[in-house]
Order: C-alpha cells, then structure tokens, then sequence
C-alpha cells in the first residue's frame, strides 16, 4: 500500500472510487508524513491496547495505529468509504463500524482504552463534551480547530474561556502540543487545527454544579450576581453565598475559575427548579 500521506496517493484513491471529499462530514484528510508521526508519538498506543477513532477517513491515522501495535476501533458515518477503507486497512486489526460517533454507546468502553481521533470539525465540542461527562476514556489525543483547542485549554479571564473550558477544567488537564496549518490536508481546510491531549482525572459529573455554571453564562456581559439572580435564587441567598466563597458579587462569570465555582455551588446549594 503506498503511503497515504501523499498528495499523489489520495487523489489516485479517491479517483479510482468515484469520491470527493464531503464538507457535511468535515473530511480534510492528513498528507503530512511526520506530523502522522507526531500524533501516534503523542498518543504512545502500547501493543495490543484497544484504540478508538472517530472519523478514520481513507485510513492514514488507523493504519498508522495499527502498525504502532494497537488494536482499533474505527467508526466512520461515511458509508461510501467503506470501499476505501476495506482497501486501506486489509489485513490490519481493525474493526469497522459505520455509525454516528454522537449516538455511539460509550459505556462499554473501559477507561484504559485510548481516544486518538482527527476529529470532524462539526461534532468536535458535543463529543469531547460527552466523553469528559462520562469519565469514558482516561487520555484522548485529538486533532480539532484550533478555536475549539483554545476554549478547552482557556484559563479564566481570557476572550475563549467559558463553558467548555470549565467542563474540560472539572474533569481534566488539557495540554496543547501544536498547531497543524492548513496546507498539510487535503482539501485544504479553513482554518487551523490543533493536536491536544486530555488527560481525566477521573472527577464524576455533577449536573447541579454545571446548571449553576449555565445559568452564570446565560448573558455574559452580566455579574455574576444578576446572571444568578434571574435564574431564580433570591438576591439575599446570592449575596450570602458570594460573601462565603469570597467572590466579588460584582464580577463576571468569566473571571471565576472551576474551584471557586465549585465553592460557590457548596454555599448556593442546588439550583433552583
């Protein structure tokens, strides 16, 4: 098989089964023989460990896994690449499954398998949002747009910080190891993208601290205070619990970290129905 980081290779590929690269499904396919090797060398998939991608395009990053030592689970929504990928991944331990990675059952995973994934732009924040509420994988290595790397890593007080950021801040470490311009896939994509890591902690969901923090973003030019205030809570219960955590009852949600808004949850109490 040759290489499938060259240029020439996909476009014979995709040539020789009648397809073009389809924007619904954000296919921008990797040509960039050693940022490949820098995700599997960030990945660090140990042999026989059980990997699983979303997204696995003509297969350039799941035979790469494959041959690292990994055993892969691959799920692609695609159906008209199964061809290609039947092709590709002959002869591999590769599993297929043609299904919605947004509707896939995460439960059976075990936390020791591993994520690696260039992820599709368009279902990137609901499905790291997802698997960081379930606690399903300890370590994903994704490659995503970089505005969404950068709200995932944002700290507070900062233009990207906000819900995803604080999601990402409960449950893990998130580490950005770098940017991939656009030139490096095919069709060129456009914008930037981002190779992460996130490592979970294994901090469970709590809904009740979450629907507090929802209902601090709801308008965020607003305190803190107001934003709780309209939610339901009495102002009197506001302040009380804004003097206990010690947060300035005039500030932003933006400016307040994950540890003061977990405080702030233990003064508040549970939102209001």
């Amino acid at each position: 098989m040759p290489s499938l980081t060259k240029l020439s290779t996909v476009r014979a590929i995709l040539e020789r089964h009648g397809l073009r690269a389809d924007r619904r499904f954000g296919q921008n396919f990797l040509v960039d023989a050693g940022l490949l090797d820098l995700i599997i060398r960030t990945a660090d998939p140990q042999p026989g460990q059980t990997v699983w991608e979303v997204g696995p395009g003509l297969g350039t990053l799941t035979r790469a896994l494959a041959q690292a030592g990994a055993r892969v689970h691959a799920l692609e929504k695609d159906r008209r690449l199964e061809p290609v990928l039947r092709e590709t991944l002959a002869g591999l331990p590769v599993s297929l499954h043609f299904s919605d990675a947004l509707d896939h059952d995460w439960s059976a995973v075990s936390r020791e398998d591993l994520l690696v994934a260039n992820l599709p732009y368009n279902i990137a924040t609901p499905l790291l949002s997802e698997l960081l509420r379930r606690g399903s994988f300890a370590r994903m290595v994704v490659l995503l747009q970089k505005e969404v790397a950068t709200r995932l890593a944002a700290a507070p007080g900062t233009p990207a910080y906000g819900l995803l950021s604080l999601r990402a801040a409960h449950h893990a470490r998130v580490r950005i190891v770098r940017d991939f311009p656009p030139e490096v896939f095919f069709p060129r994509p456009r914008v930037v993208s981002t190779l992460i890591e996130i490592v979970h902690s294994g901090q469970p969901d709590d809904p009740g601290l979450f629907k507090l923090i929802e209902a601090a973003f709801a308008q965020r030019r607003k305190t803190l205070r107001k934003n709780l205030e309209q939610a339901g809570w009495p102002r009197k219960q506001v302040l009380a619990a804004l003097e206990d955590a010690g947060i300035d009852p005039m500030v932003r949600a933006e400016r307040i970290g994950i540890d003061e808004f977990r405080t702030l949850y233990a003064a508040l109490g549970k939102p209001v129905s």
